[in-house]
């Protein structure tokens, strides 16, 4: 398997894996749920949106780049999850988990209700500083990612693709993938150009995840560790 799955193409300095590692030492809590657009709370902090696929392990990312194993609910059964659940990380954060999409035996009430909710969310939230677009290393993009890519792209909100389970893969079909992914990401204008990958398993990427999430926070005040 990979050992370095999460190797980002850009090398980040010890500066901002420094500054990843103390957001991420922070006290990370469930703040509040929203399951229609009206509930949404009011923007008080940046936000990161983590998206993707049922089952493609949002909450697992979540769980394991705040060092917790219980924050975000982990579900193995696609589609549990269908409402929006917000977690502040130190007073500096907003970590967003949104619903998964994708799951083939889902009504079309549910995939309807899902694209209202999201869209919702999605549509004019200023706090939104970058949506994390989570695709799984061992499938690569799939036609409802796709679709989830067209939607950022209107909605003009900047994601940038980050491959999860990355250690489930050898090195060589990773780079496959991610020049695959690169290549769909660059005809799309809210991609961000670099491909993660990460593994909430072994710890494969976290702290390249941690340190680009850190420059989106907002700054530590002078009494924060």
């Amino acid at each position: 398997m990979a050992d370095h799955a999460a190797r980002e193409p850009d090398a980040l300095g010890a500066a901002a894996l420094e500054a990843g590692r103390r957001l991420f030492a922070q006290e990370c809590r469930f703040a509040t749920a929203a399951s229609d657009a009206a509930a949404l709370p009011a923007a008080t902090l940046p936000e990161v949106a983590f998206a993707g696929r049922s089952n493609v392990g949002k909450s697992s990312l979540i769980n394991a780049l705040a060092g917790r194993t219980g924050l975000a609910r982990v579900s193995k059964t696609p589609g549990r999850t269908q409402q929006i659940n917000f977690f502040e990380l130190g007073g500096r954060l907003m970590l967003v988990d949104l619903p998964g999409y994708g799951f083939a035996a889902a009504p079309p009430a549910l995939a309807a209700a899902w694209s209202r909710l999201v869209e919702g969310y999605f549509r004019g939230r200023a706090a939104l500083r970058r949506a994390l677009l989570l695709i799984d290393a061992r499938l690569g993009l799939k036609d409802s990612d796709r679709a989830a890519m067209g939607m950022l792209d209107r909605a003009a909100v900047p994601y940038q693709i980050v491959l999860t389970k990355a250690d489930k893969v050898r090195e060589t079909a990773l780079g496959g993938v991610r020049d695959a992914v690169a290549g769909e990401a660059a005809r799309h204008p809210a991609a961000h150009p670099a491909i993660m990958g990460v593994s909430a398993h072994s710890g494969a990427g976290l702290p390249e995840l941690r340190a680009a999430l850190a420059a989106l926070a907002q700054p530590a005040s002078e009494n924060q560790p």
